[in-house]
């Protein structure tokens, strides 16, 4: 049964995520309108563009629900739990998609000639993609119950003394963030250290190598803060520092969900419309590897 709960309204996040609508739904509208209207052939590269720019889409167009509850606040009910696990499914899915491009980048610029030979790599990647959603459906399904109304207090917030199962917890962050963050660290630096050994520093290439840098902070920055928040709202422990600047940690898990979603209005950007430099830069000749 729905539960009235009795709340005042939050401007901020109600601004907040309104400018994040905005501006994700234009760059995100832009990136599928190029993909469908304007691509002509499709290969890996673009498969895995498309299932990012999809899981960021997704998560864009749920946003007026959040929109709305910060202004009138909805009534806490299953529609709720269903909202809550569709923007973090399609976090991790955009999480998880990052962490496949730069596998896939990494190869490219690695073993350029290997790469150009490899066969059924249109199919993989789309098994690839298949695969993160099936996953995340199911660890959705398998964990319900988590954000199952009698847990909630607010539409998007959990009760405060009931915390996320530890098995939950440790999937988030160790599967749906350190192993991907790792991955993402790991290709981008090897990336940036063989095109910056590379003879031929042409200025593509070093356009590359700040998209490839950028890339790689915009996703630290995105979805560190949310994770640590996550791992603190779990033991209740607030730093000392925290306490002195009276910086509640509800506000910063609020606050840090929104720097999470903002990650929705760069993906296609760096991806897209500017990373794909990479994968182009790699075909033309071999590579120094790095030692």
């Amino acid at each position: 049964r729905a539960i009235i709960v009795q709340c005042e309204e939050d401007i901020l996040q109600g601004v907040g995520y309104s400018s994040v609508f905005l501006l994700g739904f234009v760059v995100n509208a832009a990136a599928l309108w190029a993909f469908i209207a304007k691509r002509k052939a499709w290969t890996e590269t673009h498969i895995y563009m498309l299932n990012l720019v999809l899981a960021d889409s997704a998560l864009v167009l749920f946003l007026p629900f959040r929109i709305y509850d910060a202004f009138i606040c909805m009534p806490v009910c299953v529609f709720c739990t269903f909202l809550i696990y569709t923007h973090f499914i399609n976090m991790y899915a955009s999480i998880w998609t990052t962490a496949a491009i730069s596998v896939h980048r990494y190869l490219a610029v690695r073993f350029p000639l290997k790469a150009r030979s490899w066969r059924k790599k249109k199919e993989m990647a789309f098994v690839a993609c298949l695969v993160i959603w099936v996953l995340l459906i199911t660890v959705g399904a398998v964990f319900w119950r988590d954000n199952h109304p009698e847990n909630l207090w607010m539409c998007y917030e959990r009760c405060k003394n009931i915390p996320l199962h530890a098995q939950f917890l440790v999937l988030l962050e160790v599967l749906g963030f350190l192993l991907p963050l790792l991955i993402v660290m790991f290709c981008s630096s090897r990336i940036i250290c063989i095109l910056s050994r590379d003879k031929d520093k042409s200025e593509e290439k070093k356009r590359s190598v700040s998209l490839v840098t950028a890339n790689m902070i915009v996703f630290i920055v995105c979805y560190t803060p949310i994770h640590v928040a996550f791992i603190v709202n779990y033991f209740n422990v607030v730093p000392e520092n925290w306490t002195k600047l009276r910086i509640p940690q509800h506000t910063f898990l609020l606050v840090s969900e929104w720097i999470a979603s903002t990650n929705c209005c760069f993906d296609s950007v760096s991806y897209y419309f500017l990373l794909e430099r990479v994968y182009s830069v790699s075909q033309r000749k071999p590579q120094n590897s790095c030692i």
